[in-house]
């Protein structure tokens, strides 16, 4: 399975306007809380992969109804046009026994990303309104496929342009890139 995504920093207010106009149908609002891990035999940096225990609350209203935790591996990006890698997920019904099992196999929590997300549906992508604690306001457009990466991220770039956003604008670099970039300045 393939993660094809386009980042692009926008304003939240304007795109929640523009999002109603077209008529995208909003699927929820979560918070996350995603711990990543440095792997013991190789370096993800340097490799470009990723290592990530996600804590998903979703909202209705102001209430939190469901509580979920996955697992995620990410592969190395495999274009340079787009976020798109590979991507492995599966739910994990006890994430702090998930955290002492990677701990116990070597795995070191490196950093922690905390953002609030509105998700929405619009020609068949999610676009998600991401509001990132210590970077700001980003808009990501993204869509799993098996195949079909070119034609995945063209539509991605076409739902960015239809929302008003310049697909130029976009962003490579992981939210935990961008963190740890951002802390090292």
């Amino acid at each position: 399975m393939y993660e094809v995504e386009v980042k692009v920093r926008a304003d939240h207010e304007t795109l929640r306007e523009r999002l109603e106009s077209v008529a995208a149908e909003q699927v929820n609002r979560v918070a996350q809380t995603d711990t990543y891990y440095d792997a013991p035999h190789k370096d993800f940096a340097a490799t470009d992969e990723a290592l990530r225990l996600r804590r998903e609350s979703r909202y209705e209203g102001d209430e939190v109804v469901a509580k979920t935790t996955v697992v995620t591996y990410k592969g190395p990006l495999v274009d340079e046009s787009s976020k798109t890698r590979r991507e492995y997920e599966t739910g994990v019904e006890d994430g702090e026994t998930m955290d002492a099992i990677c701990e116990a196999v070597g795995f070191e929590p490196a950093a922690t990303v905390e953002k609030e997300r509105e998700r929405f549906e619009l020609d068949g992508y999610t676009v998600s309104l991401d509001a990132v604690s210590g970077l700001g306001e980003f808009v990501e457009v993204e869509i799993e496929v098996e195949s079909g990466v070119d034609a995945a991220r063209e539509g991605a770039f076409d739902v960015l342009r239809t929302l008003g956003v310049e697909p130029d604008d976009q962003i490579r670099t992981s939210y935990l890139g961008l963190l740890l970039g951002a802390s090292e300045e």
